[in-house]
């Protein structure tokens, strides 16, 4: 019979650690340190590296880090390189690219900058990304077409990025470009010295290789076609347009002064072949990628010593460039708000700016425009300043100075060209998107890239495969699904079981043995924990002292000194050799993924931890326990180096 006290107690049961007001774990420190024994027994945990976690396109980094140095093995019949190339193209299909330009977030957060220096995680991705153009290695073949066809607003990053994710889910698309060729800031923003021209074309062709991607270049949306043709004609629309308008600096008379043009209008006329030279003293406004681009290009294309015209005219299309004589180096000048440590560029592109022969004035703020007579600008006055909370501030008593210019450039920020289709303007020159890519009270439309939020590039590929994901839900008439905590795309075990052949058995509920759930069930893989959605891993959680310091295998690169600059455009960033390629991947400390490093198996003092047989093995089933002979003494999570074993199960 059951008594008041035995009802009290039932009542006061939960299938929580935690009760209703509590908010600190009970200390397990006597059980796992102080005793010999615990009530726990090591779980294999699969979590998100740093690296992935700060990823804007959300590669699987560690995986194909993984692959290139040895540990992953590929598919019968296949490279490494291949099986690097592929892995890496899950997520982005631009390997050779983003390994060049993209300012690498992933080693900002790589763990092993706690031991010594980050992974070359950009120049490994080079290294796949160049190894597939040079071997001619091709996209796997796309699935059949579902009759579904998706319109495509900009060829760029984000657009190709959607077109390729788009058809390996089984839509045709079609892709509006307003320029003569796809490729949008990849090709009409960034230079051919960071960008190879010929390697870009390489990339964008492998995509239309695929088939079923039509594209429309030397169209604009909006006066060539309608977006009610396009509603008409098409599925879903994504908008990839870009942001193609530059912001100008915040001083009196800006947009009224003809020598004072945006990044993105140099950068552009620069690109398309139509401005080869520029003014004698070029000053720029920024600190970013961009700021950069600009500069250095100033110093390579030069001037005349003659130079009489507009410079303003080249930018603007009013003037082309033909052959052009004897060129002199241009005087250039970077001014930024912020010490030269803290600028927003890469540093290494700060640095060879500086080689180059430009001048970075950092810590100051535009104040205002020196005019002439006729209205131009014939300087820019400055004055020191300080940040307070992204703010600029003018240094209490700081000096005020004019540099003079024959053209001033604004870097500091884009915006969007919304020109016929103005219904999805927000207000801000931009277009909103939910966090799905939807655009909020029109469901047939999507958005991503610059357009929704100007960043990089990496993030506007990152962005067109979660708009890719959520356009095929909305094909499909499926329910738009919540993105995960950790949105990238992660290595999956069942896949690589299967792959392998030793994917389990399907589960059968009519089967009393299946039931039980015994250890040695072969519907399942025992004592392994995704965690890799909702979980990074940070180097507290690893065993540091497992990992020698290890030098870098740097890449090297061409940077010409200020008086070789002039007239040089070769190739910046020269890819390494599949040795050295090899050996800066073997420098990645997996973490939250076992790399067989075998410390648990050898310092087990009960011989609980063991090898899974060789032929029932793969990456992430490597190891394994008996836990008949386990007693919870939690060495070998002591000795894990990367995190991936947890002494959880018990709890």
């Amino acid at each position: 019979m059951a008594t008041a006290a035995h009802d009290d107690k039932l009542k006061s049961h939960t299938f929580r650690r935690f009760k209703d007001g509590d908010h600190e774990w009970d200390s397990m420190h006597d059980k796992i340190f102080v005793g010999d024994t615990s009530h726990k027994c090591p779980t294999y945990i699969h979590k998100t590296p740093p690296c992935q976690g700060s990823c804007p396109s959300g590669e699987d980094i560690r995986g194909w880090l993984q692959i290139v140095r040895g540990i992953e093995k590929p598919p019968v019949g296949m490279s490494m390189q291949e099986y690097a190339f592929r892995r890496s193209t899950t997520a982005n299909p631009f390997p050779s690219m983003m390994g060049r330009v993209c300012p690498a977030p992933c080693q900002t957060g790589c763990n092993r900058n706690d031991v010594d220096d980050f992974v070359g995680i950009n120049s490994v991705e080079q290294y796949i990304g160049d190894t597939a153009i040079a071997q001619g290695f091709k996209f796997p073949e796309a699935p059949a077409l579902s009759g579904k066809k998706v319109a495509i607003i900009g060829g760029g990053p984000a657009g190709m990025a959607a077109a390729y994710q788009l058809r390996r889910m089984g839509h045709a698309s079609t892709v509006f470009e307003q320029h003569p060729e796809l490729g949008g800031m990849m090709r009409y923003g960034i230079p051919g010295y960071r960008v190879p021209r010929d390697k870009l074309g390489a990339e964008i062709q492998r995509i239309l290789d695929l088939g079923d991607i039509d594209v429309r270049c030397n169209t604009k949306v909006g006066s060539d076609v309608t977006v009610e043709q396009l509603e008409a004609d098409y599925d879903a629309i994504l908008w990839t347009v870009g942001c193609w308008n530059g912001r100008g600096l915040f001083v009196d008379n800006w947009d009224s002064t003809p020598n004072c043009i945006s990044a993105v209008d140099f950068l552009e006329a620069f690109n398309k072949g139509t401005m080869k030279y520029t003014a004698p003293r070029i000053v720029c406004v920024g600190g970013g990628d961009t700021s950069i681009d600009v500069v250095s290009v100033s110093r390579r294309i030069g001037t005349l010593a003659n130079y009489a015209e507009k410079p303003e005219d080249a930018a603007t299309g009013k003037l082309v460039h033909g052959d052009v004589g004897e060129k002199v180096p241009a005087t250039v000048t970077l001014t930024t708000l912020f010490p030269l440590n803290q600028m927003t560029a890469a540093p290494h592109e700060v640095q060879d700016a500086l080689h180059e022969g430009v001048t970075i004035l950092t810590q100051v703020m535009p104040k205002e425009l020196v005019l002439d007579a006729n209205g131009r600008a014939t300087g820019l006055k400055v004055v020191e300043c300080v940040v307070k909370g992204n703010v600029p501030q003018a240094k209490e008593g700081g000096t005020e100075f004019i540099i003079e210019a024959d053209l001033i450039v604004s870097a500091i920020g884009q915006f969007g060209k919304l020109d016929g289709f103005e219904t999805l303007n927000n207000g801000r020159n931009q277009i909103n998107a939910d966090a799905q890519y939807q655009v909020p009270g029109k469901p047939k439309h999507f958005a991503a890239g610059d357009v929704v939020r100007p960043h990089l590039l990496t993030t506007a590929i990152g962005q067109a495969s979660i708009a890719a994901d959520t356009i095929n839900q909305f094909l499909r008439a499926e329910e738009i699904k919540k993105r995960p905590k950790v949105d990238k795309h992660h290595f999956d075990l069942l896949n690589k079981l299967q792959e392998a052949g030793l994917e389990p058995t399907s589960f059968d509920a009519t089967k009393s043995d299946d039931l039980r759930g015994t250890a040695d069930a072969k519907y399942a893989v025992h004592n392994y924990d995704d965690r890799a959605k909702s979980v990074i891993v940070r180097s507290k959680d690893l065993f540091l002292g497992h990992f020698p310091p290890v030098a870098r295998h740097i890449r090297t690169e061409d940077v010409p000194s200020s008086e070789e600059v002039l007239g040089h455009f070769a190739e910046r960033m020269n890819s390494l050799a599949e040795g050295d390629a090899v050996a800066e991947a073997k420098r990645c400390m997996s973490c939250g993924m076992c790399f067989e490093c075998d410390n648990c198996v050898i310092f087990c003092p009960q011989d609980a931890v063991y090898r899974v047989p060789k032929k029932q093995a793969t990456l992430g089933r490597y190891v394994a326990t008996d836990y008949s002979r386990c007693i919870g003494c939690h060495i070998c999570a002591d000795v894990c180096p990367t995190g991936y074993i947890e002494m959880g199960l018990g709890e």
